[in-house]
């Protein structure tokens, strides 16, 4: 959905709305996929994961005049960084991956789709300098949840390594929270 909001955000036709709902959708997990060995990806091998996306964006595309997008933006984005971050860390799990793999894996699922979709439309992906909230830092802190509770089982584990991403991005919107940028000298 978020892509396809941007994409109406940024007045693309039908196609480029689509095409927008589909790479912010599997972009993230492809390219985990293929770091990890498995290729075709699974978007490409399991067309549900294509066909969802593409039916999102003909929706909102028609119901867009109905829709606040600066908040549905930021609810889905952050729904979805939760869910992605938290499954491309069980991914990073499931084909061996150690701790740092498993929160790379994590972290390129929340975020990969989002850096596609921002150069597609032409924006600087946030994740570059992000202000008043953490984006990547959130995924790659649920990810590492959800390494460390794998023992504890896959569904636990899942559950609070979105919760967790989720809290921590909400948690440092409401903060206002920075990471540290360079100081110059002008």
């Amino acid at each position: 959905m978020t892509g396809a909001l941007v994409g109406i955000e940024k007045r693309f036709d039908l196609a480029g709305v689509v095409i927008l709902a589909v790479v912010t959708a599997v972009g993230g997990g492809s390219v985990r996929d293929v770091v990890a060995g498995l290729v075709p990806p699974a978007a490409l091998t399991d067309e549900i994961q294509l066909w969802l996306p593409v039916a999102t964006g003909v929706l909102v595309f028609m119901a867009h005049h109905r829709l606040r997008t600066r908040r549905l933006l930021y609810l889905f984005d952050t729904l979805s960084l939760g869910l992605f971050a938290a499954l491309g860390a069980q991914r990073g799990l499931d084909v061996g991956f150690g701790f740092i793999g498993t929160v790379f894996a994590g972290t390129v699922s929340g975020i990969g789709g989002g850096i596609i979709r921002d150069v597609l439309s032409g924006t600087v992906p946030g994740v570059m300098y992000r202000a008043g909230d953490f984006y990547a830092t959130a995924a790659a802190a649920g990810a590492a949840i959800t390494y460390l509770l794998a023992p504890v089982g896959t569904t636990p584990a899942l559950i609070v390594g979105a919760t967790v991403t989720i809290a921590i991005r909400a948690g440092s919107r409401i903060a206002g929270l920075n990471l540290p940028v360079p100081r110059t000298s002008e």
